[in-house]
């Protein structure tokens, strides 16, 4: 079973060659309130990241991986992180870019990664917290699977320091 594609996608380790990617997702301040950016990435920082990562969950609490359409063009980025191996649970990011945003890709790169999470690395849960504002990433994680079980008020600052509420989504094996 090949884990990493689909009939439309491949997840791929991340490589050098994907810096331009990552500089223009991370320097999206439009993005900047669906995750922990306060500041912009320098190229030499990214480099330095793109590097170092060796996609491999146990040593980087981490899987980068970026989404491709099979011609090789890369249309988003997704992660695994905050790792733990003695919970098997790992936080899930996903970026789709705006060309090909609202054609089911991300839907597909989700399946991608948590079937590779379940199967591979035998992980007993992924989540993510969004923004209760964040319809679109909440329709997709709930597509995928994923259930709400929780709210945190206050959560997330905005680009105006108002503060909008987050939702936990939970996907899990079942265990009882």
């Amino acid at each position: 079973m090949n884990y990493f594609r689909s009939k439309r996608l491949v997840l791929r380790a991340v490589e050098p060659e994907d810096l331009e990617l990552y500089y223009q997702i991370e320097n999206d301040t439009a993005l900047w309130h669906t995750s922990v950016a306060t500041a912009p990435f320098s190229r030499y920082a990214l480099r330095r990241f793109l590097e170092q990562a060796s996609c491999d969950a146990y040593a980087d609490g981490r899987v980068p991986l970026v989404a491709c359409l099979h011609d090789g063009t890369p249309i988003g980025l997704v992660d695994m992180y905050d790792y733990s191996v003695a919970h098997e649970r790992a936080e899930v990011g996903i970026v789709i870019r705006t060309p090909w945003q609202r054609q089911g890709y991300g839907l597909e790169a989700l399946q991608l990664l948590c079937r590779y999470a379940a199967c591979h690395l035998h992980l007993h849960q992924l989540y993510a917290i969004v923004a209760a504002t964040n319809q679109p990433a909440i329709g997709l994680f709930t597509k995928a699977g994923f259930r709400a079980s929780g709210r945190l008020t206050d959560w997330l600052r905005t680009a105006t320091a108002d503060y909008v509420d987050a939702i936990i989504l939970q996907s899990y094996k079942e265990t009882k």
